[in-house]
C-alpha cells in the first residue's frame, strides 16, 4: 500500500487534497541484499526510498489520535517500479510495481511506540551518493497517523499489513550494476540530539538484469518519451526538478507588487487578498497554504463541532493548528466577519512553534498586542476581543476556501509583505518568480535613469530604445 508524499507531489507544482493509494502484492516483498531484476526490454527502472509502517493491532475506522497506537514497527522500504510498463495499467500499477522482489524491506525494525513519529528520517543512496532525504514532521503532507486513520475508514488493517508512506524528491532511474540503499532513522521519545537517533541499518538492493524472457500475450515494454518524463522528471532526462524549498526561495526574492503584475500578464486578476492588515509590515512571508473554514454560528452546530468535542477531540480550528507543517501558512475563511476573533496568541504561538510561515485570516484576531510581538507574520481583517463562538463554527480543514475574496486551495503558494497578500498557483510559481526578478531589475534600472533626469517614456516599461543601455547597466552591476 502506498500514499502520496509531500515532496514528490509538489515537485511538479501539484499538491493533493488527500492521500492516494495503490496495492502491492505479497510477491513483491524482498530482503536486504536481494537483487532487484530489471525485466527484458525495460530501461526505466526507478527506485523510491520510503518509510514503511507495519501494523501491530487490527485497525477499523480509527481516529487520527488513536491511529499511531496501531503501528508496531517502522522500517525502511524501497518501492521499485518499471515505467516502461506503467502505461498498460496506470493507476493500479500492477505491471510496473507488482513484479517479484520489488518491495525490499528491512533490515532492522524500530519499535514504533518508542520513537517520535514527527522525527523519522528516510535517506536513499545510489552507488554511495545521497539521492533522497526527508523528515516526517517537515516533508510529509499527511502525518503517519492521518494516513493510518484514512486507510482504516474503509479498509480494515490487520497485524502484519505494511503501509509505504511515499518518497522524497530525488527518485530517478537506475541500471544493472547500481546499488541502491535506504536507511530509516528515528528519534527516541524525548531524545534531543540527532546522535541519539535509532537506525534500521541500510537496506541494500543491487540492480541486475533479469534472465527470463518477456513475450506476448500481454503488454510489452514501451519506454516512450512520456514514460521517460515520468521516470526522470519534467525535463524527460535525468536531473533535479524544482523542490518546495526552491519555489519558496524564488517567490520570496520579489515583492507582492511585482508578483501581482506578472500574474496579471498571465490573466490572473483575482489573486490579491484585499483589506488585510499585518502584524509584521517589514517582514516577507512565503509558504504553502493549509486551509481552515469557519461557517456562521448556529447553536446546535457549535455544540457539536465548535467546542471541546466528546472524548477530548479537537475541533477543526485546533486540528488545523496541530496539522500545520514547516513552510506552510494557515489561511482562514471567516467570511470577512470583523466581530469575533478567529485566532489568538496561544494558537498562533503553537503554529509558530510548529514551524508555520504565517497565518492569514479575513476575520478578526484577538490578543493583538502579543500577536504583534511574535516573530510569526499574521495578516488579518480586524481586531476584536470576542471568542470565535460569538460568530463562527470551526468546520473544515484543508479544503478549498474563499479568503478575503480569493479562492485558495491547499498547496497554493501564499506570499505576503507590506503591500499585502497574494496567491500563486504552485505550478506557475517558478516561472512567475523568475520573470518577476527580471521585472524588478528593469525597474531598478528605470529608477536609476529617472533619478538622472530621464523621462519615463520608453523607459518604464522598458522599450527597445533602452535595451542596449540596460544590458550595459546589468553587466556593470554584475562585475565583482
Amino acid at each position: 500500500m502506498h500514499v502520496a508524499y509531500r515532496s514528490r507531489a509538489m515537485e511538479r507544482g501539484r499538491l493533493p487534497l488527500w492521500p492516494s493509494y495503490f496495492l502491492k502484492p505479497p510477491n513483491t516483498l524482498a530482503a536486504d541484499g536481494d537483487p532487484v531484476l530489471r525485466p527484458p526490454g525495460c530501461e526505466l527502472l526507478a527506485f523510491e526510498g520510503e518509510v514503511a509502517l507495519v501494523i501491530g493491532t487490527r485497525a477499523t475506522r480509527v481516529s487520527p489520535a488513536d491511529a499511531w497506537g496501531h503501528v508496531r514497527w517502522v522500517t525502511a522500504a524501497n518501492d521499485f517500479g518499471v515505467y516502461d510498463l506503467r502505461y498498460a495499467d496506470n493507476g493500479s500499477n500492477l505491471r510496473s510495481k507488482g513484479i517479484d522482489g520489488y518491495t525490499p524491506l528491512g533490515p532492522g525494525m524500530l519499535d514504533a511506540q518508542a520513537i517520535d513519529p514527527e522525527r523519522i528520517r528516510v535517506r536513499t543512496w545510489v552507488n554511495g551518493g545521497l539521492a533522497q532525504e526527508g523528515v516526517s514532521g517537515e516533508d510529509l503532507l499527511f502525518s503517519f497517523a492521518d494516513i493510518v486513520a484514512d486507510v482504516s475508514r474503509l479498509t480494515t488493517l490487520e497485524p502484519g499489513d505494511v503501509i509505504l508512506t511515499g518518497t522524497p524528491t530525488g527518485s530517478t532511474v537506475v541500471r544493472p550494476g547500481d546499488l541502491v540503499e535506504v536507511e530509516v532513522t528515528a528519534a527516541p521519545l524525548g531524545a534531543a540530539q540527532d546522535a541519539d537517533w535509532l537506525s534500521t541499518g541500510r537496506l541494500r538492493s543491487p540492480v541486475e538484469d533479469a534472465d527470463y524472457e518477456l513475450s506476448p500475450p500481454g503488454a510489452m515494454p514501451n519506454p516512450d518519451d512520456a514514460q521517460r518524463e515520468a521516470a526522470y522528471g519534467a525535463s524527460g532526462a535525468p536531473g533535479p526538478t524544482d523542490s518546495p524549498a526552491d519555489l519558496l526561495r524564488a517567490v520570496a526574492k520579489v515583492s507582492t507588487a511585482t508578483l501581482a503584475s506578472q500574474l496579471r500578464k498571465r490573466g490572473f486578476n483575482s489573486v490579491t487578498l484585499d483589506r488585510l492588515h499585518t502584524t509584521k509590515p517589514g517582514a516577507k512571508m512565503a509558504g504553502f497554504a493549509r486551509t481552515l473554514r469557519f461557517v456562521p454560528f448556529r447553536e446546535d452546530l457549535f455544540a457539536q463541532y465548535g467546542g471541546t468535542l466528546p472524548g477530548g477531540g479537537l475541533n477543526a480550528q485546533k486540528r488545523a493548528i496541530e496539522q500545520v507543517r514547516p513552510g506552510e501558512i494557515l489561511v482562514i475563511e471567516a467570511r470577512g466577519d470583523p466581530t469575533a476573533g478567529t485566532v489568538g496568541d496561544i494558537l498562533a504561538l503553537r503554529a509558530q512553534v510548529r514551524g508555520a510561515a504565517g497565518i492569514v485570516t479575513d476575520g478578526a484576531i484577538r490578543d493583538s498586542q502579543p500577536l504583534h510581538a511574535m516573530d510569526l507574520p499574521v495578516y488579518y481583517g480586524a481586531t476584536h476581543p470576542a471568542v470565535l463562538g460569538r460568530r463562527h463554527v470551526p468546520w473544515e480543514v484543508n479544503t478549498t476556501i474563499a479568503c478575503a475574496g480569493v479562492t485558495v486551495t491547499p498547496g497554493d503558494i501564499i506570499v505576503g509583505d507590506g503591500d499585502g497578500v497574494i496567491v500563486i498557483p504552485a505550478h506557475l510559481a517558478m516561472e512567475v518568480a523568475q520573470d518577476a526578478v527580471e521585472q524588478e531589475l528593469q525597474e531598478e534600472f528605470a529608477a536609476a535613469m529617472v533619478a538622472k533626469g530621464e523621462s519615463v517614456d520608453g523607459l518604464y516599461p522598458l522599450s527597445k530604445k533602452w535595451q542596449v543601455a540596460y544590458e550595459s547597466w546589468l553587466a556593470a552591476r554584475d562585475e565583482p
